[in-house]
């Protein structure tokens, strides 16, 4: 992400996530990170029955260049959009779209992921209690290094239809 510097920091979750309180161009510096354990890569990539060496056969992986076993990208997209998610979808109705994802680095146990995110537009929904706002998320390890990105549309109440209910 460029200018991460100027990004806001978010504060922990707020009143501010309604449709109305976005802003495009807008960017966050997500205020949780997380490092990523084993548990988190095993599980998952189990579950969704990817079998591939890289993240299973550690004596394997120390022959190859990366030397050890690598998180399942989709882990990896799945905790940045989930780090995210306390600025982006606390009043989220529905999660409509999630596209141009790319893995862009190598992420391993151990790594500690912050998420960053961009609002990169609004529009009217088909409803009047809310809107759609896409967002631009980035993941990036704790030596500043982008290891993903993706862009998510989410369907997001209003606050003059659900505010100070």
């Amino acid at each position: 992400m460029s200018n991460t510097s100027r990004a806001h920091v978010s504060r922990l979750t707020g009143n501010g996530t309604y449709f109305e309180d976005f802003e495009i161009g807008a960017k966050m510096r997500h205020a949780r990170g997380t490092t990523v354990g084993e548990v988190e890569n095993q599980l998952l990539t189990k579950l969704v029955m990817n079998t591939a060496d890289a993240h299973y056969n550690e004596q394997r992986m120390k022959a190859l260049p990366y030397g050890q076993r690598l998180v399942f990208g989709l882990v990896t997209g799945s905790i940045v959009i989930g780090l995210a998610t306390q600025d982006t979808a606390e009043n989220a109705l529905a999660e409509l779209r999630l596209d141009g994802l790319k893995f862009r680095a190598p992420v391993f146990h151990g790594d500690t992921l912050t998420a960053y995110t961009e609002v990169l537009g609004k529009r009217d929904a088909d409803r009047a209690d809310a809107g759609i706002v896409r967002f631009k998320h980035w993941g990036v390890k704790q030596d500043d290094t982008i290891v993903f990105e993706g862009e998510r549309e989410v369907l997001i109440k209003r606050r003059s239809h659900w505010g100070e209910r």
